[in-house]
Protein backbone atom coordinates (compact mmCIF):
# COMPACT_ATOMS: atom_id res chain seq x y z
CA UNK A 1 0.00 0.00 0.00
CA UNK A 2 1.06 3.27 -0.98
CA UNK A 3 2.56 5.57 1.91
CA UNK A 4 2.30 8.87 0.45
CA UNK A 5 -1.83 9.35 0.92
CA UNK A 6 -2.62 13.45 1.88
CA UNK A 7 -4.78 13.60 4.87
CA UNK A 8 -8.35 14.37 4.85
CA UNK A 9 -9.27 17.59 3.17
CA UNK A 10 -10.19 20.28 5.44
CA UNK A 11 -13.66 20.99 3.81
CA UNK A 12 -14.66 17.25 4.95
CA UNK A 13 -14.07 18.20 8.86
CA UNK A 14 -15.20 20.16 11.49
CA UNK A 15 -13.58 23.67 11.89
CA UNK A 16 -11.00 22.89 15.03
CA UNK A 17 -10.25 19.25 13.81
CA UNK A 18 -6.73 18.33 11.54
CA UNK A 19 -5.80 15.37 9.91
CA UNK A 20 -2.40 14.55 9.98
CA UNK A 21 -0.09 11.15 10.01
CA UNK A 22 2.19 10.03 13.08
CA UNK A 23 5.21 7.88 11.79
CA UNK A 24 6.81 4.69 13.62
CA UNK A 25 3.46 3.72 15.45
CA UNK A 26 3.75 -0.60 16.04
CA UNK A 27 5.06 -1.01 12.29
CA UNK A 28 2.27 1.66 10.87
CA UNK A 29 2.08 5.14 9.67
CA UNK A 30 -0.65 6.32 11.52
CA UNK A 31 -3.36 8.53 10.57
CA UNK A 32 -5.27 10.40 13.31
CA UNK A 33 -7.64 13.25 13.10
CA UNK A 34 -6.73 15.88 16.14
CA UNK A 35 -8.41 18.61 17.94
CA UNK A 36 -7.30 20.45 21.09
CA UNK A 37 -3.74 20.37 19.98
CA UNK A 38 -3.47 24.07 20.38
CA UNK A 39 -2.46 24.26 23.74
CA UNK A 40 0.39 22.41 25.56
CA UNK A 41 0.02 19.51 28.48
CA UNK A 42 -3.81 19.16 27.95
CA UNK A 43 -5.22 15.27 29.02
CA UNK A 44 -5.23 13.29 26.38
CA UNK A 45 -8.49 11.44 25.32
CA UNK A 46 -8.15 8.67 22.97
CA UNK A 47 -10.90 7.66 20.40
CA UNK A 48 -10.83 4.24 18.68
CA UNK A 49 -13.82 3.54 16.24
CA UNK A 50 -15.44 -0.06 14.77
CA UNK A 51 -16.74 -1.57 11.82
CA UNK A 52 -17.01 -0.39 9.54
CA UNK A 53 -16.26 3.12 10.32
CA UNK A 54 -13.03 5.47 10.30
CA UNK A 55 -11.25 8.41 12.75
CA UNK A 56 -13.83 10.40 10.55
CA UNK A 57 -16.31 8.78 13.02
CA UNK A 58 -15.42 10.81 16.02
CA UNK A 59 -15.75 14.08 14.01
CA UNK A 60 -19.16 15.20 15.97
CA UNK A 61 -17.90 14.94 19.63
CA UNK A 62 -14.05 16.02 18.95
CA UNK A 63 -14.60 19.97 19.15
CA UNK A 64 -16.65 19.57 22.08
CA UNK A 65 -14.27 17.64 23.89
CA UNK A 66 -11.20 20.09 22.69
CA UNK A 67 -13.43 22.74 24.30
CA UNK A 68 -13.83 21.08 27.45
CA UNK A 69 -9.52 21.07 27.57
CA UNK A 70 -8.69 17.80 26.16
CA UNK A 71 -6.33 16.98 23.41
CA UNK A 72 -8.58 14.63 21.39
CA UNK A 73 -7.00 12.12 18.78
CA UNK A 74 -8.94 9.28 16.73
CA UNK A 75 -6.71 7.15 14.57
CA UNK A 76 -7.49 5.26 11.55
CA UNK A 77 -6.84 1.96 13.48
CA UNK A 78 -5.10 -0.90 11.77
CA UNK A 79 -6.45 -1.61 8.64
CA UNK A 80 -8.49 1.12 7.82
CA UNK A 81 -8.15 3.73 5.72
CA UNK A 82 -5.68 6.36 5.57
CA UNK A 83 -3.06 4.11 8.36
CA UNK A 84 -0.39 2.41 6.29
CA UNK A 85 2.03 -0.40 6.89
CA UNK A 86 -0.64 -3.39 7.42
CA UNK A 87 -1.11 -6.29 5.59
CA UNK A 88 -4.14 -6.21 3.51
CA UNK A 89 -3.75 -10.35 1.96
CA UNK A 90 -6.61 -12.22 3.20
CA UNK A 91 -3.43 -14.91 3.61
CA UNK A 92 -1.39 -12.25 4.60
CA UNK A 93 0.13 -11.57 8.37
CA UNK A 94 -2.97 -12.58 10.83
CA UNK A 95 -1.99 -12.25 13.79
CA UNK A 96 -0.19 -8.53 13.68
CA UNK A 97 -4.96 -7.86 13.92
CA UNK A 98 -5.53 -9.75 17.08
CA UNK A 99 -6.57 -7.85 20.50
CA UNK A 100 -2.72 -7.36 21.80
CA UNK A 101 -1.13 -5.91 19.06
CA UNK A 102 -3.84 -3.03 18.30
CA UNK A 103 -3.63 -2.11 22.49
CA UNK A 104 0.30 -2.41 21.53
CA UNK A 105 -0.76 0.31 18.58
CA UNK A 106 -2.74 2.18 20.65
CA UNK A 107 0.38 2.19 23.36
CA UNK A 108 2.63 3.22 20.55
CA UNK A 109 0.47 6.29 19.51
CA UNK A 110 0.35 7.94 22.97
CA UNK A 111 3.78 7.40 23.53
CA UNK A 112 5.18 9.25 19.69
CA UNK A 113 1.98 11.94 20.72
CA UNK A 114 4.82 12.59 23.60
CA UNK A 115 2.42 11.12 26.29
CA UNK A 116 2.80 8.77 28.73
CA UNK A 117 -0.95 8.25 29.60
CA UNK A 118 -4.37 8.73 28.33
CA UNK A 119 -7.21 10.33 30.64
CA UNK A 120 -9.41 7.97 28.68
CA UNK A 121 -9.59 5.06 26.05
CA UNK A 122 -12.97 5.55 24.64
CA UNK A 123 -14.10 2.98 21.53
CA UNK A 124 -16.98 1.92 19.84
CA UNK A 125 -18.03 -1.43 18.28
CA UNK A 126 -14.81 -3.27 17.80
CA UNK A 127 -13.21 -0.58 19.11
CA UNK A 128 -15.27 -0.93 22.44
CA UNK A 129 -13.02 -4.62 23.26
CA UNK A 130 -9.67 -2.68 22.12
CA UNK A 131 -10.02 -0.38 24.38
CA UNK A 132 -11.32 -2.49 27.40
CA UNK A 133 -8.09 -4.86 26.63
CA UNK A 134 -6.25 -1.46 26.25
CA UNK A 135 -7.72 -0.97 30.12
CA UNK A 136 -6.94 -4.32 31.43
CA UNK A 137 -3.44 -5.06 30.22
CA UNK A 138 -1.70 -1.52 30.76
CA UNK A 139 -3.99 0.26 33.50
CA UNK A 140 -1.02 2.64 34.25
CA UNK A 141 -1.68 3.87 30.65
CA UNK A 142 -5.15 4.00 30.00
CA UNK A 143 -6.35 5.23 33.65
CA UNK A 144 -10.13 4.88 32.52
CA UNK A 145 -12.12 3.57 29.97
CA UNK A 146 -15.38 3.99 28.12
CA UNK A 147 -16.92 1.29 25.70
CA UNK A 148 -19.57 2.36 23.72
CA UNK A 149 -22.16 -0.30 21.99
CA UNK A 150 -20.02 -3.40 22.70
CA UNK A 151 -20.08 -4.67 26.23
CA UNK A 152 -16.54 -6.36 27.69
CA UNK A 153 -17.42 -9.63 28.24
CA UNK A 154 -14.88 -10.48 30.46
CA UNK A 155 -11.23 -11.85 30.42
CA UNK A 156 -11.37 -15.64 30.63
CA UNK A 157 -12.43 -17.88 33.20
CA UNK A 158 -9.21 -19.57 35.14
CA UNK A 159 -8.48 -22.94 33.78
CA UNK A 160 -8.16 -24.78 30.55
CA UNK A 161 -11.55 -23.49 28.36
CA UNK A 162 -14.47 -26.01 28.65
CA UNK A 163 -15.20 -27.68 25.57
CA UNK A 164 -18.30 -26.50 23.66
CA UNK A 165 -21.66 -28.72 24.42
CA UNK A 166 -23.16 -27.81 21.11
CA UNK A 167 -22.01 -26.60 17.42
CA UNK A 168 -23.92 -22.93 17.18
CA UNK A 169 -23.51 -23.34 13.58
CA UNK A 170 -25.28 -26.10 12.91
CA UNK A 171 -28.18 -25.10 14.29
CA UNK A 172 -27.98 -22.01 13.51
CA UNK A 173 -28.25 -23.38 9.97
CA UNK A 174 -31.05 -25.82 10.85
CA UNK A 175 -33.37 -23.18 11.54
CA UNK A 176 -36.38 -21.92 9.19
CA UNK A 177 -35.24 -20.27 7.75
CA UNK A 178 -31.67 -21.12 8.26
CA UNK A 179 -29.13 -18.38 9.64
CA UNK A 180 -25.57 -17.91 10.34
CA UNK A 181 -23.46 -15.81 12.73
CA UNK A 182 -21.67 -12.21 10.87
CA UNK A 183 -18.96 -12.52 12.04
CA UNK A 184 -18.64 -15.93 11.04
CA UNK A 185 -19.17 -14.80 7.37
CA UNK A 186 -16.56 -11.67 7.82
CA UNK A 187 -14.05 -14.21 8.18
CA UNK A 188 -14.54 -16.21 4.71
CA UNK A 189 -11.95 -15.45 2.05
CA UNK A 190 -15.08 -13.87 -0.28
CA UNK A 191 -16.63 -11.47 1.97
CA UNK A 192 -14.10 -8.57 1.22
CA UNK A 193 -15.20 -8.74 -2.47
CA UNK A 194 -18.54 -9.05 -2.25
CA UNK A 195 -18.81 -6.09 -0.07
CA UNK A 196 -16.56 -4.25 -2.11
CA UNK A 197 -18.42 -5.12 -5.25
CA UNK A 198 -21.36 -5.02 -4.01
CA UNK A 199 -24.17 -5.22 -6.23
CA UNK A 200 -26.02 -2.16 -5.31
CA UNK A 201 -22.78 -0.06 -5.39
CA UNK A 202 -20.35 0.35 -2.20
CA UNK A 203 -21.70 3.45 -1.31
CA UNK A 204 -25.62 2.36 -1.41
CA UNK A 205 -24.31 -0.74 0.41
CA UNK A 206 -23.18 1.22 2.96
CA UNK A 207 -25.94 3.24 3.15
CA UNK A 208 -28.05 0.40 3.80
CA UNK A 209 -26.55 -0.81 6.53
CA UNK A 210 -25.86 2.16 8.27
CA UNK A 211 -29.58 2.99 8.34
CA UNK A 212 -30.90 -0.83 9.11
CA UNK A 213 -28.68 -0.37 12.24
CA UNK A 214 -29.41 3.08 13.36
CA UNK A 215 -32.46 4.65 15.36
CA UNK A 216 -34.23 5.35 12.05
CA UNK A 217 -35.08 1.59 11.55
CA UNK A 218 -37.87 0.78 13.35
CA UNK A 219 -37.53 -2.43 13.68
CA UNK A 220 -34.69 -2.20 15.89
CA UNK A 221 -36.59 -2.93 19.15
CA UNK A 222 -33.49 -4.73 21.20
CA UNK A 223 -33.68 -6.59 24.65
CA UNK A 224 -31.57 -9.35 26.51
CA UNK A 225 -31.23 -12.76 25.03
CA UNK A 226 -31.34 -15.53 27.15
CA UNK A 227 -28.64 -17.74 26.17
CA UNK A 228 -26.04 -18.41 23.48
CA UNK A 229 -28.72 -20.66 21.52
CA UNK A 230 -29.91 -20.68 18.06
CA UNK A 231 -33.78 -20.23 19.20
CA UNK A 232 -32.04 -16.82 20.87
CA UNK A 233 -29.81 -15.55 18.72
CA UNK A 234 -32.50 -15.90 16.08
CA UNK A 235 -34.06 -12.92 17.38
CA UNK A 236 -31.27 -10.75 16.16
CA UNK A 237 -31.86 -9.02 12.89
CA UNK A 238 -30.34 -10.00 9.77
CA UNK A 239 -27.14 -8.19 9.62
CA UNK A 240 -26.42 -9.89 13.09
CA UNK A 241 -27.64 -13.46 12.53
CA UNK A 242 -27.80 -13.55 8.41
CA UNK A 243 -29.76 -15.77 6.01
CA UNK A 244 -27.38 -18.26 5.39
CA UNK A 245 -27.40 -18.17 1.58
CA UNK A 246 -27.05 -14.14 1.42
CA UNK A 247 -23.65 -12.00 2.11
CA UNK A 248 -24.15 -8.83 3.64
CA UNK A 249 -24.56 -6.75 0.85
CA UNK A 250 -27.39 -8.55 -0.33
CA UNK A 251 -28.79 -9.34 3.46
CA UNK A 252 -29.45 -5.16 3.97
CA UNK A 253 -30.16 -4.76 0.09
CA UNK A 254 -33.96 -4.47 1.25
CA UNK A 255 -33.49 -1.66 4.28
CA UNK A 256 -31.85 0.42 1.70
CA UNK A 257 -33.71 3.88 3.11
CA UNK A 258 -35.77 6.06 0.15
CA UNK A 259 -34.46 9.03 -1.29
CA UNK A 260 -36.77 11.18 1.19
CA UNK A 261 -35.39 9.07 4.05
CA UNK A 262 -31.81 9.56 3.11
CA UNK A 263 -32.30 13.18 2.14
CA UNK A 264 -33.68 13.64 6.04
CA UNK A 265 -30.73 12.03 7.74
CA UNK A 266 -29.32 14.88 9.62
CA UNK A 267 -26.54 12.67 11.32
CA UNK A 268 -25.31 11.16 8.03
CA UNK A 269 -25.22 13.36 5.01
CA UNK A 270 -24.54 11.86 1.74
CA UNK A 271 -21.68 13.91 1.18
CA UNK A 272 -20.82 12.65 4.89
CA UNK A 273 -21.15 8.72 4.08
CA UNK A 274 -18.76 9.77 0.60
CA UNK A 275 -15.81 9.91 3.16
CA UNK A 276 -16.82 6.49 4.13
CA UNK A 277 -17.37 5.32 0.35
CA UNK A 278 -14.37 6.37 -0.71
CA UNK A 279 -12.21 5.56 1.76
CA UNK A 280 -13.22 1.51 1.70
CA UNK A 281 -13.73 1.58 -2.69
CA UNK A 282 -10.18 2.69 -2.33
CA UNK A 283 -8.65 -0.07 0.63
CA UNK A 284 -11.68 -2.65 0.32
CA UNK A 285 -12.44 -4.48 3.58
CA UNK A 286 -9.96 -6.92 4.62
CA UNK A 287 -8.08 -5.24 6.69
CA UNK A 288 -10.91 -4.59 9.17
CA UNK A 289 -11.90 -7.94 8.50
CA UNK A 290 -8.97 -9.35 9.78
CA UNK A 291 -9.93 -8.80 13.24
CA UNK A 292 -12.67 -10.86 12.85
CA UNK A 293 -11.12 -13.37 11.58
CA UNK A 294 -9.03 -13.40 14.86
CA UNK A 295 -11.73 -13.59 17.23
CA UNK A 296 -13.25 -16.38 14.98
CA UNK A 297 -9.99 -18.78 14.29
CA UNK A 298 -8.65 -17.83 18.29
CA UNK A 299 -5.45 -16.56 17.37
CA UNK A 300 -5.25 -14.06 20.24
CA UNK A 301 -6.86 -16.73 22.95
CA UNK A 302 -3.71 -18.06 23.95
CA UNK A 303 -2.55 -14.22 24.65
CA UNK A 304 -5.94 -13.71 27.10
CA UNK A 305 -5.20 -16.65 28.83
CA UNK A 306 -2.80 -14.56 31.15
CA UNK A 307 -5.02 -12.82 32.28
CA UNK A 308 -7.14 -15.26 33.11
CA UNK A 309 -10.10 -14.01 35.98
CA UNK A 310 -8.77 -10.20 35.79
CA UNK A 311 -10.94 -7.22 36.05
CA UNK A 312 -10.76 -3.85 34.35
CA UNK A 313 -10.31 -1.87 37.54
CA UNK A 314 -10.03 1.75 36.46
CA UNK A 315 -12.96 3.61 35.73
CA UNK A 316 -15.24 2.51 33.21
CA UNK A 317 -18.51 3.51 31.74
CA UNK A 318 -20.85 1.91 29.13
CA UNK A 319 -22.79 4.16 26.24
CA UNK A 320 -24.74 2.90 23.77
CA UNK A 321 -27.96 3.94 22.05
CA UNK A 322 -31.28 2.44 23.51
CA UNK A 323 -32.25 1.15 19.97
CA UNK A 324 -28.69 -0.68 19.91
CA UNK A 325 -28.87 -4.43 19.01
CA UNK A 326 -25.25 -4.95 19.90
CA UNK A 327 -25.57 -4.47 23.58
CA UNK A 328 -26.93 -7.54 23.62
CA UNK A 329 -25.62 -9.55 21.32
CA UNK A 330 -23.26 -11.42 23.24
CA UNK A 331 -25.48 -12.66 26.24
CA UNK A 332 -25.22 -11.83 29.92
CA UNK A 333 -22.30 -9.30 28.54
CA UNK A 334 -24.10 -6.38 29.46
CA UNK A 335 -25.11 -7.24 32.67
CA UNK A 336 -21.94 -8.74 33.74
CA UNK A 337 -20.32 -5.09 33.62
CA UNK A 338 -21.28 -4.09 37.21
CA UNK A 339 -21.05 -7.29 39.00
CA UNK A 340 -17.94 -9.14 37.33
CA UNK A 341 -16.23 -7.96 34.34
CA UNK A 342 -15.18 -4.18 35.88
CA UNK A 343 -14.70 -3.46 39.18
CA UNK A 344 -14.61 0.47 38.79
CA UNK A 345 -17.76 0.01 36.81
CA UNK A 346 -19.49 3.92 37.25
CA UNK A 347 -22.93 3.07 35.21
CA UNK A 348 -24.88 1.96 31.65
CA UNK A 349 -26.25 4.98 29.87
CA UNK A 350 -28.68 3.97 26.84
CA UNK A 351 -29.43 6.86 24.69
CA UNK A 352 -32.59 7.37 23.22
CA UNK A 353 -33.17 8.08 19.74
CA UNK A 354 -29.78 6.49 18.77
CA UNK A 355 -29.07 3.23 17.26
CA UNK A 356 -25.60 1.75 16.72
CA UNK A 357 -23.89 4.52 15.71
CA UNK A 358 -24.76 6.18 18.97
CA UNK A 359 -21.48 9.01 19.09
CA UNK A 360 -22.66 10.03 15.09
CA UNK A 361 -26.81 10.21 16.02
CA UNK A 362 -26.54 11.68 18.73
CA UNK A 363 -23.31 13.53 19.43
CA UNK A 364 -23.98 15.93 22.31
CA UNK A 365 -25.39 13.33 24.48
CA UNK A 366 -22.48 11.48 24.23
CA UNK A 367 -20.37 14.67 25.02
CA UNK A 368 -22.61 15.66 27.87
CA UNK A 369 -21.81 11.40 29.18
CA UNK A 370 -18.41 11.88 28.21
CA UNK A 371 -17.58 15.18 30.00
CA UNK A 372 -19.64 14.52 32.94
CA UNK A 373 -17.31 10.75 33.53
CA UNK A 374 -13.97 13.03 32.60
CA UNK A 375 -14.67 15.42 35.63
CA UNK A 376 -15.44 13.35 38.09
Amino acid sequence: MSTTLPGLRDADLPKGVRSRFVDRVNGLRMHVLEAGFETKGCPLVLLLHGFPELAYSWRNVMPALAAAGLHVVAPDQRGYGRTTGWDGDYDGDLASFRLFNLVQDSLDLISALGHRRVAAVIGHDFGSPVAAHCALVRPDAFTSVVMMSAPFAGAPAPGPAPAPVFDIHADLARLTPPRKLYQWYYSTPSADAYMRRAPQGIHDFLRAYYHVKSADWPGNRPHPLNAWSASELAKLPDYYVMPLDLGMAEAVASYMPSAAQIAGCRWLPDEELAVYSGEFARTGFQGALQWYRCETSGIGARDLRLFAGRTIDVRSLFIAGASDWGVYQAPGAFEALGTRTCSRFEGSHLIPGAGHWVQQERPQAVVDLLLEFLSR
